[in-house]
């Protein structure tokens, strides 16, 4: 540490070590969360810590099973890396070039790496993450996810959640219309539509489009099959409402082609292997003309608190994967009516668990 002309200035010593520790995780729902392809009540977790100096960075993998990530393949993948072979923290290209060369797929755990990297180097440098980015901590809202259930439990939930500006509501069922008619006598909040590629048929799919916009309906996400590339560009070029890809559209490589498909795009932090090509896909998506939304799995404060450092590039975010656990062990973006609050603490602003104690389950 050196003082001049009245600034604080720090030296790092570059013949140290990054290293790399993990634990298996799972957390637990409140609630069983249903979308249209499947329910759980838990969520397979890697949590890791990266270490330089004395100086700690978190991250996390949250693994939903329908994308192919598991406890064991996040054990298998990060016991291949060796980070030791890093003595300079802040040469992010080098270390996460390297991270997603090491094997095709794993995009949750690369996003842990990638997520521990930018809270460490936020540390080191004593500035918050989204600064790093040249980003502002304005709060936005955030909405709140209502999953599939029986009409009466959906509003029963849409209730308890008159202090946010937004819901996200769940769809893809033949039951769609009555679930959204029981959450309307309860609730006029605006709300955002995930499919969650429930809907077959485009014509019926359009349709319920027209319908859902006259019933407060801001966009809809992922309404038709992936696959099915015709079927997402035919709803946009006739839907009254941005049609947002999500399962369509994972990684910075697929958006030239998204942006002939879709009016925007979700950006997963789990998805798109963190958060140095979360930003990258923010920025490319505003250029080619698209809407950016920002969305997570159901995640700790940790990897919600690295997602919220990009809240300043997106149009419309839904940052609630914490709020429905019962057993995140970490503290960091606040959700307050609605609002995301950015901590300024550096990094991506965490309050980090014992480590030592975390509990760890047995994944074999």
């Amino acid at each position: 540490m050196h003082r001049s002309h009245g600034r604080t200035m720090t030296y790092f010593r570059l013949n140290h070590m990054l290293t790399l520790a993990f634990k298996p995780y799972t957390l637990q729902l409140k609630h069983v969360f249903r979308i249209a392809r499947g329910s759980r009540s838990t969520a397979p977790l890697m949590l890791i810590r990266l270490s330089y100096e004395g100086a700690h960075g978190y991250g996390e993998a949250s693994m939903p099973p329908l994308y192919g990530e598991s406890h064991a393949s996040a054990h298998e993948f990060l016991s291949r890396l060796n980070l030791s072979q890093f003595s300079d923290p802040f040469d992010t290209e080098s270390i996460l070039s390297y991270v997603d060369g090491i094997a095709p797929g794993n995009p949750a755990a690369k996003a842990a790496v990638d997520i521990a990297l930018h809270d460490l180097i936020g540390k080191l440098l004593g500035i918050p993450a989204h600064h790093y980015f040249g980003l502002t901590a304005a709060q936005r809202p955030t909405s709140m996810t209502i999953g599939i259930d029986s009409p009466e439990k959906m509003a029963d939930r849409a209730r308890a959640f008159t202090s946010f500006k937004y819901l996200k509501i769940k769809l893809g069922t033949e039951n769609d219309r009555a679930m959204i008619n029981a959450i309307r006598q309860v609730s006029s909040q605006p709300f955002f539509i995930d499919a969650n590629q429930g809907w077959t048929d485009r014509h019926e799919a359009l349709d319920t489009i027209h319908w859902l916009e006259e019933a407060g309906a801001v966009f809809i996400e992922q309404p038709m099959p992936k696959e099915d590339k015709a079927a997402n560009a035919w709803l946009s070029a006739r839907s009254p409402l941005p049609i947002v890809g999500d399962e369509g559209v994972q990684r910075l490589c697929d958006l030239k082609e998204a942006s002939g498909i879709y009016h925007g795009i979700n950006i997963k932090l789990m998805k798109c292997t963190g958060l140095r090509e979360g930003f990258k896909m923010a920025v490319t998506a505003k250029a080619l003309g698209m809407k950016v939304m920002l969305g997570c799995m159901s995640e700790t404060s940790c990897a919600i608190s690295a997602a919220s450092q990009l809240s300043a590039l997106a149009d419309w975010i839904d940052l609630d994967g914490n709020l429905d656990a019962v057993n995140d062990p970490y503290t960091g973006t606040v959700v307050d009516n609605g609002l995301l609050t950015l901590s300024s603490s550096p990094g991506i602003g965490l309050e980090p668990a014992n480590w030592e104690a975390l509990e760890t389950v047995n994944i074999y």
